[in-house]
C-alpha cells in the first residue's frame, strides 16, 4: 500500500468510532413457542427501541428470533451455555439470577405477576363459591414444568400439574386434565384469541384474580460478551425511562392487553413468591404497576 493511503487509512481510524469499525452486537431470542405464540413481542420491541438508543455509542446491531425450535426450559439452557442465543425475557428467580445475568428493570411493571384463569366455560361455577384462598387452593392448575410459576404455586400449597411445553397446556386443559390455566393479564386475551379457535370450550374465569410479584427481565450469558450485551441494553432501558418512551410504550401495552378484560371487582388473593431474589426492586413504586384503578369495584 502506498505511504498517502496508508496515512489516510490510519487517519480514517482515528476519526471513526470503534463500533464502526467493528460487528453488529448480535442480539438472538428464542423463537415463539408455536406459531401463535405472540406473548413477547412487546418485549423485543422494547428492546430494539433500547438498541436504537443506544446506537450512537454501541453502534449497530442485530435483534433476531433464533431458528432453531426450543422450549423455555431448553431455551434457559442454551443460554447459560452462550450458545443459539443470547438474549432471553423470563420472570425471575434466584436460581435463575445465580445462573444468567439479569437486568433488574420489570419490562411489564410486573403485571405478570397478576393472574387470571382460562377455564372450560362450563366449570364458572366451580369458581363463583371461593372466597378463600383454602377453596382455591381446592383447584388444580396447569403450569409450564419449568416455569418459576410452577414452583411459586406449589409452595403455596396449590397442586399443578404440568406440561413440558407451552402448546401442549391448552389441550390438556381442553381434556380436563387440570382446572384452571393460570395466566398473566399480560397474556391471556391474546392466548383466548388464538387457542378458542381450536378449543371453543374454553373461556376466561369472571370473578377471581391471584396475584404474586413476579417481575420480568432480560437475561443475559454470564460471560464476557453476555455482560457487553447487557450493559447496552441496560443502557437504553435506563435512558427510555430517562425520556418517557419506556412509560408511553408500557402505557399502549398495557391499555391493548388489558381491553375487553372485566378486573373490576375482583376477589383478588395475595400469594408470596419464596423464589424472589432478595436483590428484586420492590421498593421503587415507579418500576412497578399496582393495577389499583383497574381493579377498584366500580359504585
Amino acid at each position: 500500500m502506498p505511504p498517502s493511503l496508508r496515512q489516510l487509512f490510519a487517519a480514517l481510524l482515528l476519526v471513526c468510532p470503534l463500533w464502526a469499525q467493528a460487528q453488529p452486537m448480535r442480539y438472538v431470542y428464542p423463537p415463539p413457542e408455536s406459531g401463535s405464540d405472540v406473548r413477547l413481542n412487546y418485549y423485543w420491541e422494547l428492546l430494539q427501541a433500547a438498541l436504537d438508543e443506544t446506537a450512537g455509542k454501541w453502534g449497530p446491531y442485530a435483534l433476531q428470533a433464533s431458528p432453531k425450535v426450543m422450549n423455555a426450559g431448553r431455551a434457559e439452557l442454551l443460554l447459560a451455555a452462550s450458545s443459539d442465543i443470547s438474549v432471553m425475557a423470563r420472570t425471575t428467580s434466584i436460581a435463575r439470577e445465580n445462573a444468567l445475568h439479569p437486568i433488574r428493570i420489570p419490562l411489564d411493571k410486573g403485571l405478570t405477576g397478576y393472574r387470571l384463569f382460562l377455564i372450560k366455560a362450563d366449570t364458572q361455577a366451580w369458581t363463583d363459591p371461593v372466597r378463600t384462598l383454602e377453596q382455591l387452593q381446592q383447584l388444580s392448575i396447569g403450569q409450564g414444568a419449568t416455569w418459576v410459576d410452577t414452583d411459586i404455586l406449589r409452595a403455596n400449597g396449590f397442586t399443578v400439574v404440568t406440561a413440558p411445553s407451552y402448546d401442549l397446556l391448552l389441550p390438556m386443559l381442553n381434556s380436563n386434565r387440570f382446572d384452571l390455566f393460570s395466566r398473566g393479564v399480560n397474556e391471556i386475551s391474546q392466548e383466548l384469541a388464538s387457542g378458542s379457535r381450536t378449543y371453543p370450550a374454553l373461556a376466561i374465569e369472571r370473578k377471581l384474580l391471584l396475584y404474586y410479584p413476579l417481575p420480568r427481565y432480560f437475561f443475559f450469558p454470564r460471560t464476557a460478551e453476555g455482560e457487553r450485551l447487557a450493559q447496552r441494553a441496560e443502557e437504553g432501558l435506563r435512558l427510555l425511562m430517562k425520556n418517557g418512551k419506556f412509560e408511553k410504550k408500557y402505557q399502549i401495552f398495557k391499555k391493548s392487553i388489558l381491553s375487553g378484560l372485566q378486573l373490576s371487582g375482583r376477589r383478588v388473593f395475595k400469594i408470596t413468591n419464596p423464589l424472589l431474589p432478595a436483590q428484586t426492586p420492590l421498593a421503587d413504586r415507579d418500576l412497578w404497576d399496582s393495577l389499583e384503578t383497574e381493579l377498584r369495584a366500580k359504585p
